[in-house]
């Protein structure tokens, strides 16, 4: 506990000469939780400190904590309580963060919705997570009446004025008395949140989560140098839990937090330049789009402000990674985890210049063990299931199950090994590992030799059956035009095994991805 309080307090999390401040601040994050929590105590701290910048507009904390003030308090006169469960599906902007903070002063369960959902896949994650009531985007979101018929669309303004979104309501109106914000009664407890997996076939599976542990933050700031008030450009979407950790530990620092929204390379930036930003948060693909800008445009772009390129939600390849660090410094952070478990390892600076490729080594009060089957792994490059403790995971799906445990940890479901110095790779997911002709291979160790091709932008290689060999791979490439098959198949042969050289080759003009970056698979099997 020792380690996590200097962590802390060298961050400027918590201040232990001020003890008084460190207690009512704990006070404040146990009911409120970390996302209203941070705002109430940052706008007493530092009131007129820009918190959010969305487009045009600038919202200090003492705005945002007054105005979800409001929304709380007109959404408890109007009969939603701590025991209802609200939903959120909104692009990344005000009408989003609102809702969440709101959402925790009631003490009411939030669901962050996917925004690459389909009628379908909304319809079953609203039922099964019993989600009474709904923000929506209107620009973006599904017709309402696709909806469940027993859903209440919520008015996420300060005002009265529902009409102001065009939104239909369906909520007694009781607005004209309602309660000022300063009258609602604090919630017991946190109401807490659902992250919900990744992927856009079928229907995700629900992961409550509630930061309980004052401690909890000391695993980002360990091996990031997260500060007291800086700018974060945060282009990964926050309803993923990439993003939303690093939302959280902005706000508790008093940080500013620039929402990009829709990704754009271009935009992403220009605003790095514009508003001096420290830290940029994005998945590996959103990184690629930047590089891919070209040399030109990067020399132009004034990224002399920026410390941090914090990179999760999907495999960062590790000819991407040392290419962002020759075009940006040695800033890159290689953060993995998953929803389930919450943080894993963070690869820093040193570690990637080190091994490029690694996601590094566990924070503080994290502990990652590999396993093979119920065997501890402990040899250096003998590859295991990557298992994982964590303070902060959660404890099982809302829809029921959870992850496997083994000597107390938690499984990713990823396969990994560690180099002599303790660095962690990953090499795939255990299920997409494939057999062919007797010989075990990991898609993604001939995934990251592909992204070294120089006439490759992006790659991805998966298993298909095989009469012959029971199953072979086949790569899914973006190239250059005068790239052919065997070329790319040759290149795999002279740098791995013989046997995990793609069988097939197919070229395509892009890569189907999920809504937050990750390569979609099921996709891809569609392209052949």
């Amino acid at each position: 506990m020792s380690r996590q309080l200097a962590v802390l307090q060298r961050a400027g999390l918590i201040d232990l000469r001020r003890p008084d401040l460190v207690l009512r601040t704990a006070r404040t994050m146990r009911a409120l939780g970390p996302i209203a929590g941070g705002i109430r105590a940052t706008a007493r701290r530092t009131p007129d400190r820009v918190a959010l910048v969305d487009g045009a507009r600038r919202v200090t904390y003492r705005e945002l904590d007054r105005r979800t003030d409001a929304i709380a308090a007109r959404w408890h006169a109007e009969g939603l309580r701590a025991r209802d469960t609200i939903g959120v599906l909104a692009p990344d902007g005000l009408m989003l963060v609102e809702t969440m903070a709101a959402a925790a002063k009631l003490g009411s369960r939030l669901v962050l919705l996917n925004t690459g959902f389909g009628a379908a896949q909304l319809r079953d994650v609203l039922l099964r997570e019993q989600v009474g009531a709904l923000v929506l985007d209107p620009a973006t979101s599904p017709p309402t009446d696709t909806l469940p018929t027993a859903i209440t669309l919520l008015d996420p303004s300060p005002s009265p004025d529902v009409d102001r979104l065009g939104i239909r309501s369906r909520t007694r109106r009781r607005s004209e008395t309602a309660c000022p914000a300063t009258s609602l009664p604090a919630p017991a407890e946190q109401g807490g949140f659902v992250l919900l997996t990744g992927g856009t076939t079928g229907t995700p599976k629900g992961a409550p989560r509630r930061v309980e542990s004052p401690l909890a933050g000391a695993q980002f700031v360990d091996r990031v140098p997260l500060r007291r008030e800086q700018t974060v450009l945060l282009c990964a979407p926050l309803f993923h839990g990439t993003a939303l950790s690093q939302f959280v530990l902005a706000l508790n620092l008093g940080s500013t937090v620039v929402l990009h929204g829709k990704f754009d390379a271009a935009r992403a930036l220009a605003q790095l330049a514009e508003h001096r930003a420290d830290m940029i948060v994005l998945v590996p693909t959103m990184l690629r789009r930047i590089l891919d800008l070209g040399p030109a445009v990067l020399a132009d772009a004034d990224t002399s402000a920026l410390r941090i390129v914090f990179t999760a939600g999907a495999a960062l390849p590790s000819a991407l990674g040392t290419r962002a660090i020759e075009v940006f410094g040695p800033v890159l952070y290689n953060f993995y985890g998953c929803t389930e478990t919450g943080t894993a390892t963070v690869a820093t600076p040193a570690d990637w210049l080190a091994a490029p490729g690694t996601v590094g080594k566990p924070p503080v009060g994290i502990t990652v063990a590999l396993y093979d089957g119920d065997d501890l792994v402990t040899e250096p490059g003998r590859v295991g299931t990557v298992h994982v403790g964590n303070a902060i995971a959660f404890h099982g799906y809302s829809g029921g199950g959870s992850k496997q445990l083994r000597g107390g940890l938690m499984s990713t479901g990823d396969l990994g090994h560690f180099d002599t110095a303790g660095r962690l790779f990953v090499d795939g997911r255990d299920d997409d590992m494939i057999v062919s002709g007797g010989e075990n291979v990991f898609p993604g160790e001939v995934e990251d030799l592909l992204y070294r091709h120089p006439a490759i932008t992006e790659a991805a290689v998966i298993g298909v059956p095989d009469d012959e060999f029971g199953q072979r791979l086949a790569a899914f490439v973006v190239g250059a035009d005068h790239l052919d098959a065997a070329a790319v198949q040759d290149y795999v042969k002279a740098h791995l095994a013989r046997f995990k050289s793609p069988r097939e080759v197919v070229f395509v003009d892009e890569l189907p991805r999920t809504p937050t970056g990750k390569i979609d698979r099921r996709g891809l099997a569609a392209l052949r």
